[in-house]
């Protein structure tokens, strides 16, 4: 965030979500699954200890899209480069919800605090369509769909890719077991993994007993229960998991294969670098040495004769690998010695190594613990990215929450005097009555940190005071107008130390200290002797520039103020040769100052005159225009950077329409909720509604067909296939609930024709 509290680093570091290094070193590799840092702790020969150097390099496995319990991806990324030095405790890899080490759950935004054409009415947010289009808010997503196959007491459930009654089509992204595959792109009703339940014994028709006979099988009858794509979802197959209680499951053959190439992988990759750190540590040991007996592998020819002088060359042309190093000997036993250590010493860490992954291999043969009744569990991962879309909840850090109600081309939205249109429009009335003033405040801030280029660390109880928001803001405001006005031969250059400058400068400050109005004679005023309007009047936020050229600073913050006092008398010189007026014509307060040497009395107002001759006013305000007319709103607007997030409240989880479904099991009423695929209730509210308005057939059909009127739903939907007109509806169920309910009273309830 622009505008911070100094503590999202260590929050992050302390959350685990990052990587940290164990020990300073050189980075040697870096992939999107692993990191690996050479510590440069063990040099050839430093130590007695064989094969120390194994221990130098420090491996880091990255988490790549894990699910987590909320659907959201766990993903994390490298941010060192190779032959990058780092030290022990620095972060070398990004995870979650963090940015270069440092919390990060939303975005950095422009917003405009302004009411646009009513919709961001009561708490509605107004987004650009910038934001949908640079994928800004957009998020991943990973769903887990599960389909358990049973042991029915009609006999086993099955997975295949032979479902009765499917299309081709419908299977084409299943592999011959009738699983997904991965990588297909699935959308809500298609299958992942075909199952087919058996239905019992049924009566056979004399043909199909004919047919039984002749050719000696049971019909098969069974029933499509394969498990499909909800709806509203879709995405990508990122993995799929396959869990059996029988070893022998075929299902789990290409499982298993993938499962024991990879564990292989790893023991090759294992052993080559132990086999690489012995033949550095033989090679170190064998220079100047006299060969006593070196054996060809397999065989007793020599691979060198007797008595040869080993030198650096002729080590390097060696293939140890080719060499039988269990009788390796020179005629120095010392060394003899060593060759053995390091020998044995990378033969039992190959051993271990091999032992290792037989066991890995065991547990990949043994059967999984399932429910009891469940034979096999399939789970299939489906990843999908979701843009930002109208419904979707976003919030700030003020408690100031909305509902995005619009999103805008980018064209349409307010855009400010240099032409950036803003990026985001908040409701102003959302701040006075809630009284989260907070959020005004790390506007102007963030404006002020977003122009200049910093980033504020403004800690809880000891956040920015008005003074420092104040001076930043005008500091800004000058570099932004410098940029608006299209200045050439003229710059503000303002350097990071010279922000912490202006800013000590301010702390020094008393809380009462300068005028937030402004003085008769000091450039405000609308120049026709009316009095000025508020938004002419307010000189700003915090003590006037003048206050602090009127205070005993140390050099380095003068030089500040003098910096600003040179910029707005050149910036002002070069605004009136362009206009050809005269400069006291044009801008009159900087006029005033122009023959001054260094920042005094009137600094303040010639900086404010400046600004707003670009546009921009010294309490963070500016002239908006609107982004469909052109024309120049009435007021000016705050705008400024403000941190939004987006909350897991998502409209995609949230939309859901039923046509038929599931029904209660005593009213004989539609289920409620999206989980089980119900319906809307139409409350007893609502039905005084209908009948206020007199819509009698609408009461009507939505009290029984729609609803709880059994027979009548079926003669309904007869009668709309046939094409007949719609038959009158009967009795509701719960008509006969509440009779049942009266006779478990004891109130003998009958109906019966009036006489």
């Amino acid at each position: 965030p622009l505008v911070g509290t100094g503590l999202e680093e260590k929050v992050a570091k302390d959350s685990g979500a990052v990587i940290t290094a164990r020990r300073g070193g050189e980075v040697v590799r870096v992939t999107a699954d692993e990191i690996i840092v050479d510590t440069g702790t063990v040099k050839p020969g430093s130590t007695d200890q064989p094969l120390a150097k194994l221990a130098q390099f420090d491996r880091y496995r990255l988490k790549k899209f894990w699910r987590t319990n909320q659907d959201t991806a766990i993903n994390q990324r490298p941010l060192v480069r190779h032959c990058q030095e780092v030290q022990p405790g620095d972060i070398i890899a990004d995870g979650p919800s963090t940015d270069n080490g440092e919390l990060a759950l939303g975005r950095n935004v422009l917003v405009a605090f302004m009411p646009w054409y009513g919709h961001n009415f009561e708490d509605a947010i107004v987004i650009s369509e910038k934001l949908v289009k640079d994928d800004v808010f957009t998020s991943i997503h990973i769903q887990e769909l599960e389909l358990h196959v049973r042991d029915t007491k009609r006999g086993m459930e099955e997975i295949t890719r032979e479902i009765p009654n499917v299309a081709e089509e419908s299977l084409v992204d299943l592999d011959e077991r009738g699983i997904v595959r991965i990588g297909a792109r699935v959308k809500s009703g298609d299958i992942l993994v075909g199952k087919i339940t058996p239905k019992g014994e049924t009566e056979l028709s004399p043909e199909e007993k004919l047919l039984t006979a002749i050719f000696g099988e049971k019909a098969k009858d069974v029933k499509d229960s394969s498990l499909r794509i909800p709806p509203g979802m879709s995405g990508t197959v990122i993995d799929v998991k396959i869990f059996s209680r029988r070893i022998d499951d075929p299902l789990l053959e290409k499982e298993h294969g993938a499962s024991i190439g990879d564990l292989r992988q790893q023991e090759r990759d294992e052993i080559v670098r132990i086999a690489e750190a012995r033949d550095e540590e033989l090679s170190s040991l064998l220079q100047r040495q006299t060969v006593a007996l070196m054996l060809k592998k397999g065989s007793v020819d020599p691979f060198l004769d007797e008595g040869t002088k080993l030198t650096k060359a002729s080590i390097e042309k060696i293939k140890f690998s080719k060499i039988d190093l269990s009788t390796l000997k020179v005629s120095n036993k010392e060394v003899n010695e060593k060759l053995r250590l390091v020998v044995d010493e990378a033969q039992r860490r190959i051993e271990r190594v091999r032992e290792r992954t037989e066991e890995q291999i065991d547990k990949v043969f043994q059967p999984d613990e399932l429910p009891p009744g469940v034979v096999q569990l399939v789970k299939v991962y489906i990843a999908e990215k979701r843009k930002i879309s109208v419904g979707d909840k976003m919030a700030g850090r003020h408690g100031n929450k909305g509902i995005i109600a619009r999103i805008v081309p980018e064209q349409d939205m307010p855009f400010l005097p240099d032409g950036t249109p803003v990026e985001i429009a908040l409701n102003p009335l959302g701040v006075p009555s809630r009284m989260n003033v907070g959020q005004i405040l790390e506007t102007h801030l963030g404006w002020a940190a977003r122009i200049l280029g910093f980033e504020a660390k403004t800690p809880v109880f000891q956040g920015a005071t008005e003074h420092e928001i104040g001076s930043l803001l005008k500091l800004a405001g000058l570099e932004w107008a410098e940029g608006a006005l299209g200045l050439d031969g003229t710059t503000l250059d303002v350097s990071s130390d010279e922000i912490r400058q202006l800013v000590a400068a301010a702390q020094t400050l008393p809380p009462e200290a300068g005028s937030h109005r402004s003085e008769a004679g000091n450039g405000s005023g609308n120049g026709n002797g009316s009095t000025p309007r508020p938004w002419e009047e307010t000189q700003g936020i915090g003590a006037t520039l003048d206050v602090f050229a009127e205070q005993k600073l140390p050099k380095e913050q003068k030089a500040v103020l003098d910096a600003i006092h040179k910029f707005v008398v050149a910036a002002g010189k070069e605004v009136a040769d362009r206009s050809d007026q005269k400069l006291d014509e044009i801008l009159p307060a900087v006029a005033a100052i122009a023959k001054k040497r260094s920042a005094g009395a009137g600094l303040d107002a010639a900086a404010v005159e400046l600004m707003k001759y670009a546009g921009i006013f010294p309490n963070g305000k500016v002239w908006l225009r609107d982004g469909r007319s052109g024309r120049r709103f009435d007021f000016p607007i705050t705008v400024g950077a403000i941190y939004m997030l987006k909350l897991s409240h998502l409209v995609d989880d949230k939309i859901h329409a039923r046509s038929i479904g599931p029904y209660s099991l005593v009213t004989q009423q539609p289920l409620a909720g999206k989980a089980q695929f119900g319906g809307q209730r139409f409350g007893e509210m609502e039905v005084w509604a209908l009948e206020a308005y007199g819509a009698a057939h609408t009461l009507q059909e939505i009290l029984t067909v729609k609803s709880d009127d059994v027979t009548g739903r079926s003669k309904v939907y007869e009668a709309i296939v046939k094409g007949d007109n719609l038959p009158q509806p009967g009795i509701p169920e719960s008509f006969n609930v509440l009779v049942k309910e009266l006779q478990a009273l004891g109130l003998s309830v009958t109906l019966g024709q009036e006489e």
